[in-house]
């Protein structure tokens, strides 16, 4: 996991505490420190398409992402039939996580620091991907990168969807805090 501080915060919360929050204040003039933009929470999405006809592959994508967010992973089901896809209602079609609090920043500092530097050919991430609202979403296309998985235990290769939700009101202000995180944007 990541260094931890004498108090036992995560050395991200600790960071945007002491010097993202105070800069943030002053670049956009905030007045109160409940206007500064903050992570909210981290959302990540594996879909396991292939488990309408293997159900086998659901548990070993549900291992893989337990053990890259440290917390227990949801399996998500289809809503609708779709005869296209071979799919019945309420079939496993992927595997979720919601991560907030310490895990949140733990998991971003391991994404930043750690796994990022470690895609093939890396030249940093979008710098366009945001929703408007100050959401941003990012993919990976081999969830190997993640020290925490075992490559010789790992039955198949997938990608990994993240989304990074916070409070600020505009993609600028969701780039600064991010900047302040040590993301690395491409342009």
């Amino acid at each position: 996991m990541a260094q931890q501080s004498a108090k036992n915060t995560p050395r991200f919360k600790d960071r945007y505490e002491k010097k993202i929050k105070p800069a943030l204040k002053q670049k956009y003039g905030y007045k109160n420190d409940l206007e500064v933009p903050r992570l909210d929470k981290i959302i990540l999405n594996m879909g396991v398409g292939e488990a309408s006809q293997n159900r086998g592959l659901i548990e070993g994508a549900l291992n893989d992402m337990t053990a890259i967010a440290g917390q227990k992973a949801v399996i998500t089901k289809s809503r609708k039939a779709n005869a296209a896809f071979k799919l019945r209602e309420n079939m496993p079609v992927g595997v979720k996580v919601t991560l907030r609090k310490e895990r949140m920043y733990e998991f971003l500092d391991r994404l930043v620091t750690v796994a990022l530097p470690r895609v093939r050919d890396f030249r940093g991430v979008n710098g366009r991907s945001f929703d408007g609202r100050g959401n941003y979403a990012l993919g990976i296309t081999e969830h190997i990168i993640f020290p925490e998985v075992n490559y010789d235990k790992v039955d198949k290769i997938r990608g990994l969807d993240i989304v990074i939700c916070t409070t600020a009101k505009n993609n600028d202000e969701a780039k600064e805090l991010l900047r302040g995180f040590d993301m690395p944007f491409r342009n």
